[in-house]
């Protein structure tokens, strides 16, 4: 499944929709379900999108209680394998053990791909020492053994011995020598779906490669908070971190996007190069939908009745995400109410 190259930034006055969700909303519209509550949580990524649906939907049914929160793809599933939410916004797919936690506690779930995201590697607008950076830097500069390493220059030995030892052709070639700068990092933590996305798709091929542990270094500033990040990494000259697509867009007057290497020249995330995924860096987006909560409960069905509608969609645009091309895979799976995981995950 191909996605469609549409985006842009609008999550200004985030956190007044999110009130408005939780507190109240306008009359209108035809499609009143009557009352009810709706608990969604999950990925601090796709919350601006789950956000933008439930202030949307609650405008024409507003004696349904909606609450949105995004404290991480991780923490998401933890609650939602407990039986604690209907709905998990994920910025990844769900893991087996998650899926294992669900089985025990008699969760069926009903996965729903629904946007396309490009993970963001930014810096500085001060920083114009760095537009470019290959996976092999971003493994030398962020991964296991990186761990002390206080300047961009730091990485220059390191990086060279990474290259010696794995495929550049596969991961890119360094970019080095790096300045004698501050490398000032801030990024998702480890409740964050972003966090494992950047470890899987970036540290995890070539810290096996090297017999080290997949994982980032532990000592840079860690947030759940996607614009703690963004004033993190705005806020140094010499900044490194990484979020999603669209939170770097609605901040570009405060950060600047690195383009990715990995083995093809050097790629900037545009909505285009997203949705070919020839940005190396793309991911899709998903909500998943507790089976028996929308079975039992009208507001649920009809909530995700209305997120995939087209009207609902928009939200992914307005977003500033890449909505999918065709959404007929994601309409029949809830059609169908077809639980389990995808088997034609992108």
């Amino acid at each position: 499944m191909r996605p469609r190259a549409t985006a842009t930034a609008a999550i200004a006055a985030f956190a007044l929709i999110v009130a408005a969700c939780a507190g109240g909303g306008t009359t209108g519209g035809d499609t009143d379900v009557g009352g009810g509550s709706i608990a969604i949580s999950g990925s601090s990524t796709v919350e601006p999108i789950s956000a933008l649906v439930a202030e949307a939907f609650k405008s024409q049914n507003p004696d349904i209680g909606i609450s949105v929160e995004g404290p991480g793809t991780g923490d998401g599933f933890a609650k939602f394998c407990n039986g604690e939410t209907d709905i998990s916004d994920a910025s990844r797919p769900i893991k087996d053990a998650e899926i294992a936690t669900c089985e025990a506690n008699g969760i069926e779930f009903i996965e729903l791909h629904i946007a396309t995201d490009g993970l963001s590697i930014l810096t500085s607008k001060q920083n114009d020492r760095i537009s470019c950076l290959s996976k092999t830097d971003l493994y030398a500069l962020t991964g296991p053994e990186s761990i002390g390493m206080a300047t961009w220059s730091d990485a220059d030995e390191l990086v060279s011995d990474v290259a010696a030892t794995v495929d550049t052709a596969a991961f890119g070639p360094p970019h080095a020598p790096y300045p004698d700068a501050p490398l000032v990092i801030t990024g998702p933590g480890e409740e964050s779906g972003t966090y494992d996305t950047y470890v899987e798709l970036v540290l995890e091929p070539i810290a096996d490669a090297r017999g080290q542990e997949a994982a980032t270094r532990p000592d840079y500033t860690a947030s759940a908070n996607d614009n703690v990040i963004i004033e993190g990494i705005a806020g140094s000259d010499s900044s490194l971190g990484w979020v999603g697509y669209a939170f770097f867009l609605a901040n570009e007057d405060k950060v600047e996007a690195i383009a990715v290497d990995a083995g093809n020249g050097c790629v900037e995330p545009t909505p285009d190069t997203i949705a070919s995924f020839e940005y190396p860096l793309s991911r899709p987006l998903f909500i998943y939908v507790n089976a028996q909560r929308a079975a039992e409960n009208p507001a649920v069905a009809a909530f995700v009745d209305y997120y995939l509608s087209d009207g609902g969609l928009q939200a992914v645009v307005d977003a500033g995400y890449v909505a999918l091309d065709d959404y007929t895979e994601a309409r029949t799976r809830w059609a169908d109410r077809t639980t389990g995981s995808s088997d034609a995950r992108p």
